[in-house]
């Protein structure tokens, strides 16, 4: 019997098993299942940013016609209005960010099935929530951000920067950090699904969630200073939002992402420079 040989495009999963793709080793109800739920759960963050979107702008136009006739007043958040925020930052990042984790769940979803579990959902389901989990840590942060600004008179009412030296200091911040060895570490991390799976393998639900949470630090490593820079164009400009969501996208699993990343990366410190001038 002769040995198994790998080629260029097979995979070793932890426990020995070899697949010329990820999706080979999964059962039919899992290569349905599993993509399903990625691709639902996206459209239905986009599907409530979309809904929320529009409740604004209806919003906004009160709020012109208001100060046409000289009754503008302006409001201290509750704890309600932070709860909120909060709510919108984190449905914002799970359809920003799940198509990017969309491989690496795929491929850990065949690495359990390939050691022999019926169904890889129910891990993969937990690995998920561990990913989501350091998001909705960073949704928290945004939203009390964003009320700091509020607060200070720092923001628009299309949520955006205005003041143009706040504008620019935020984009050259996250123009510089795309440049740093901490964004290429974090960026080559998430650029090498199979590479994390090999490494940072834990069996277990637990160890389930544990790599989400620690797959989850990586991601929002390399992306935190994209996400900042929806306080320059407008936290619900939709059209920003999709195009961050592309150019995530195009980082992670494009084959110039980390050239990509540089440019982009230098480009945000120029525009930076230009709006504080």
């Amino acid at each position: 019997m002769q040995p198994a040989r790998t080629t260029a495009s097979t995979h070793r999963f932890p426990g020995g098993v070899l697949s010329s793709s990820p999706a080979a080793v999964l059962s039919s109800r899992d290569r349905v299942l599993i993509p399903a739920c990625i691709v639902l759960t996206t459209a239905l963050a986009w599907a409530y940013l979309i809904y929320l979107d529009r409740q604004m702008s209806s919003g906004m136009e009160h709020d012109k016609m208001m100060a046409a006739m000289g009754m503008t007043m302006k409001m201290s958040w509750t704890a309600a209005d932070v709860l909120f925020t909060f709510a919108m930052w984190a449905v914002m990042m799970v359809g920003m960010m799940a198509p990017a984790a969309a491989p690496l769940l795929l491929l850990f979803a065949a690495a359990r099935a390939g050691r022999g579990e019926r169904s890889a959902s129910p891990a993969v389901l937990i690995f998920g929530l561990g990913y989501v989990a350091v998001w909705t840590g960073f949704s928290a942060g945004a939203a009390l951000t964003q009320w700091a600004l509020h607060q200070m008179a720092m923001l628009s009412g299309a949520m955006a920067a205005s003041s143009p030296r706040l504008a620019g200091a935020i984009l050259i911040a996250a123009g510089a950090y795309q440049l740093t060895p901490w964004k290429s570490k974090c960026l080559t991390h998430c650029r090498s699904p199979l590479g994390f799976l090999m490494t940072s393998w834990r069996d277990g639900k637990l160890g389930a969630f544990r790599m989400g949470l620690q797959h989850g630090v990586f991601c929002l490593g390399c992306c935190w200073a994209l996400m900042c820079v929806l306080f320059v164009v407008g936290v619900m400009n939709l059209v920003w939002v999709a195009t961050l969501t592309g150019f995530v996208l195009i980082e992670k699993i494009g084959p110039a992402g980390a050239m990509i990343a540089r440019f982009a990366g230098a480009a945000m410190v120029l525009a930076g420079i230009v709006a504080i001038a």
